[in-house]
């Protein structure tokens, strides 16, 4: 089989997968940041306590880090397309049944669990198994480009349901949501999206296929391309992925879900700190491109502690600062970290562990993210309702932050990745 390049005339069919890949970013992670603006809401409607909504709040998160690994599995076996298209489905009827609910109760079973479960194969553990196998040279760029959908998500739904929320309700905004999910996401995912590019006989990164001989010549793989997920498990560098995305879900999911609900506890107007997470979201979207450029480039593994330890700096700047500036300061030094570990922790997983596993480990790595965020959006609910001050958790923040920066910086991406190992022939442990 010889390999032609597409001519620069010629648009790689890949890059619309991107753009559509985009768009369910931007549904997902653009719906789960908008939780946030209603709490205040929940709270006087059905009076209750910040700590209620948000135990609702942490059990999507947690359950939504449960279902990843299964779902990522499932894209493994039976591809990913077919899993992503059957939970958007689901997932956008339930945020849409989400305007019919009256209580905290109603709140944990369609948002808590069947809204998060499904939101799991919508996820970065389903679409980086469909963009790894479009892309090898441009995998960074590709995943940073689809994860940037999250952030322009952000910027656009979280002051939309902001204002709608102020205009015509809380109800009509989850109605609007899950239409708009169900009626352009899904027929997006049935036209565009492939499982991988042999399927319009191509190749990775827009490469063709000339002729059908088989391809028995050596190949490019690493020293953890295990035929079996839990071999990868059993070496360090899953852990550190891990670990540190842990932390990762810890700083946004506490995030997402206490941010409006800190800024009105400094009197900030919802208006106001609903522009500052759109502002945090322009420099996001930006940042996470870029970033993924560079790790085109860098090393994965340096870039990735940078980001961690950029994040740090902008949860010290909430809690040293005064409120009408900190959150403006957390918005420019947040935006520049904020979604760019997808995309570094993705990548770096499929080069050191392949793609055969690709959807089940990453998917326990964003359990491992979630339950993080679940965690924390527990903690912050019930720090805030005990003492009156969001300051003692953001002090979790910066220090696990810290320390997710550390380990990363430590990983072995120069001996263990596959970007940095000459090819070698094919053995019974790799792909």
């Amino acid at each position: 089989m010889i390999k032609k390049k597409l001519s620069n005339k010629n648009f790689f069919y890949g890059w619309l997968i991107v753009l559509s890949l985009f768009f369910t970013s931007f549904l997902t992670i653009g719906s789960r940041q908008g939780f946030g603006v209603f709490v205040k809401t929940w709270e006087d409607e059905w009076q209750v306590t910040t700590a209620a909504i948000s135990f609702a709040a942490s059990m999507g998160w947690l359950v939504n880090g449960f279902s990843q690994p299964l779902l990522g599995r499932l894209a493994d076996l039976y591809g990913a397309r077919l899993v992503i298209i059957a939970s958007l489905i689901m997932m956008s009827t339930a945020t849409a049944l989400i305007s019919l609910i009256n209580s905290v109760f109603g709140l944990l079973i369609l948002y808590g669990f069947i809204t998060a479960f499904f939101s799991g194969g919508v996820s970065p553990a389903t679409v980086g198994v469909i963009v790894s196998k479009w892309f090898v040279k441009k995998r960074g760029t590709a995943m940073a480009i689809v994860m940037s959908g999250g952030s322009i998500g952000s910027l656009v739904i979280v002051p939309f349901l902001s204002f709608s929320l102020i205009e015509f309700g809380w109800r009509y905004s989850w109605m609007i949501l899950g239409a708009f999910s169900l009626l352009i996401g899904v027929p997006l995912m049935l036209l565009f999206v492939k499982n991988k590019p042999e399927e319009l006989n191509m190749l990775p990164d827009g490469e063709v296929k000339t002729n059908k001989k088989t391809l028995n010549e050596k190949q490019i793989i690493g020293p953890y391309f295990f035929s079996s997920w839990i071999s990868s498990m059993k070496t360090k560098p899953m852990w550190d992925l891990s670990i540190s995305y842990f932390v990762c879900g810890i700083t946004t999911g506490s995030i997402s879900v206490h941010f409006i609900r800190w800024a009105i506890s400094e009197d900030i107007t919802t208006g106001t700190a609903a522009l500052a997470f759109g502002l945090l979201s322009i420099i996001n979207a930006i940042g996470v491109i870029f970033i993924g450029l560079l790790s085109d480039k860098f090393q994965r593994k340096n870039l990735l502690g940078i980001v961690y330890l950029v994040r740090g700096l902008a949860f010290a700047s909430i809690i040293i600062l005064p409120g009408n500036y900190a959150i403006w300061s957390f918005a420019i030094i947040g935006g520049a970290s904020w979604l760019a570990t997808v995309p570094l922790t993705a990548s770096l997983t499929s080069d050191i562990y392949g793609l055969k596993n690709m959807g089940t480990l990453f998917g326990l790595s964003s359990m491992s993210h979630q339950i993080g965020g679940a965690g924390a959006v527990i903690f912050f609910g019930w720090s805030f309702t005990k003492w009156g001050t969001y300051d003692y958790a953001f002090l979790l923040g910066v220090i696990t932050l810290i320390f997710a920066g550390v380990i990363s910086l430590s990983l072995p991406e120069k001996s263990k990745s596959v970007r940095y190992i000459k090819e070698t022939s094919l053995n019974n442990n790799a792909l």
